[in-house]
């Protein structure tokens, strides 16, 4: 490997599996833009391929063939006239490798879903390149990686044709942990107290590429101004074409997002499609489906409720920053600087520091010491004639158990007065009162500096603070 990866060790595990397997191996690393899929491979393989090639955003068939054959010619020193057709491209490739006098051969084929122009017949091609001649090659491993989610997820991952079944291994990279990020800032230069790191990851997530814009010399108010609100600000202009890049239809799914970001608690898949006014059920289910596959949605269940009654939730931390900040506004390069005591602001930090702790139930759930008992993470909502209430995060246990956690943002210990007690106290009666349910209860408050001493944090016996969050 040409240097340190940050982060993705089950990734590499899996990939070394591949190198190391005696079989031919068709791997597909997908996830959504920017995530690392490139990254990943190019440094786990030192660069250190047989043919490497990549599509082109947008390009015409014969754009995309020309760019196969000019990175072909790369490694075969010329050998190959230009190719009509797709399958006369896959030809020559089977030709080369045929040629090479090696017993592993690593082919890596980036952005395959742009390679697929309209009536270009590229996936036909590569189904008959795979079928009749790769699979059956030992050793050989094609490695393709593509941002578009709904070309790799119905296209190639859940292809019903010629490809079914035929991937041997799928890699979904997800966003850095809290705990990778703090590792990668580090490795930048960048050692931010993890108050600092938390604050950051709330505006921008944990996406490698925005994180490798940040400058060490700027304090994350500075850093979140030059990335969004300055004039030439590189993830202002990012928002738009990251749904393009990753999706066919990029405005039905940006309605779909910006309607989410209206309603922290979620919608239901039926309500989603009222307030859409769509007719087309089916194309929001898919929509739904990959935007959960690319980490924008969450989806989960109430407490008791049906699997038809899941609710959708707008959890990519960067795409609510973005929709609840920057969409509409003029270029301000200190705008985010100037708002500590806004309070939309406030208002944001903490939803958006309770999606944090959704992004990390593992890790809360290894605070807990209850990491290998099965459970369901959900909300709930309920009401009787003496009151109404919502719990955002319950962890329901099999163990006859449900932690009812209460999330609160703050940048110093939490003051747990009497009156926020008694509501906590209320909750749980609520819940236990609309339920039925006869399990234990057991709260607990997930704050980043934990309680500040006095006698109603005595009683809460399970506090969560950023030290769990970082945890393994």
């Amino acid at each position: 490997m040409a240097e340190t990866i940050i982060g993705r060790e089950r990734e590499m595990k899996t990939l070394r599996e591949c190198v190391d397997s005696d079989r031919a191996e068709f791997v597909a690393v997908y996830g959504r833009r920017r995530i690392g899929k490139t990254f990943l491979v190019k440094h786990f393989f030192g660069e250190q391929f047989d043919f490497y090639t990549s599509g082109m955003y947008e390009g015409s068939r014969r754009d995309q063939i020309a760019v196969f054959h000019k990175q072909l010619n790369k490694h075969a020193d010329g050998a190959y006239p230009m190719p009509a057709t797709w399958f006369e491209a896959f030809d020559q490739l089977e030709h080369y490798i045929r040629r090479l006098d090696k017993q592993r051969v690593i082919i890596f084929i980036d952005e395959l879903p742009w390679m697929d122009a309209p009536r270009s017949k590229f996936l036909q091609a590569l189904e008959l390149f795979w079928n009749m001649y790769a699979s059956t090659r030992a050793g050989l491993k094609l490695i393709v990686c593509g941002s578009a989610t709904t070309w790799m997820m119905s296209k190639l991952i859940g292809n019903k044709g010629g490809l079914y079944n035929r991937l041997t291994r799928t890699l979904r990279l997800e966003p850095f942990t809290l705990r990778e990020t703090e590792a990668y800032l580090v490795s930048k230069g960048i050692d931010w107290p993890r108050q600092l790191i938390v604050d950051c990851y709330m505006a921008i997530g944990g996406v490698p590429y925005y994180l490798s814009l940040l400058k060490p010399g700027l304090s994350v108010a500075q850093n979140i101004d030059e990335l969004l609100f300055a004039n030439d600000a590189p993830l202002r202009t990012e928002y738009r074409f990251l749904f393009r890049s990753l999706f066919n239809d990029a405005a039905a799914y940006r309605n779909v997002v910006e309607t989410l970001a209206r309603k922290t608690r979620g919608m239901t898949r039926a309500e989603l499609q009222q307030a859409l006014a769509l007719n087309d059920g089916g194309m929001l289910t898919t929509i739904l489906e990959n935007l959960c596959d690319c980490d924008f949605l969450r989806r989960y269940n109430a407490f008791g409720k049906k699997e038809r009654d899941a609710l959708f939730q707008l959890c990519d931390l960067y795409t609510l920053f973005y929709i609840r900040f920057v969409k509409g506004t003029s270029p301000d390069p200190y705008r985010w600087a100037t708002m500590i005591d806004n309070p939309q602001r406030r208002s944001w930090s903490g939803y958006a520091f309770e999606q944090v702790c959704f992004a990390h139930t593992q890790q809360l759930k290894q605070a807990l010491g209850i990491s290998g008992i099965l459970t369901n993470v959900c909300s709930w909502n309920g009401h009787t004639d003496e009151g109404q209430a919502q719990i955002d995060m319950l962890i329901d246990r099999r163990d006859q158990t449900v932690n009812i956690c209460e999330m609160k943002y703050s940048t110093a210990p939490f003051e747990l007065t009497g009156d926020y007690y008694q509501l906590i106290i209320n909750r749980q009666e609520l819940f236990r009162s609309v339920t039925g349910t006869k399990k234990a209860l057991v709260p607990v408050i997930i704050t980043p500096h934990g309680l500040k001493h006095n006698r109603y944090a005595q009683a809460i016996t399970r506090v969560l603070t950023l030290d769990d969050l970082f945890c393994m």
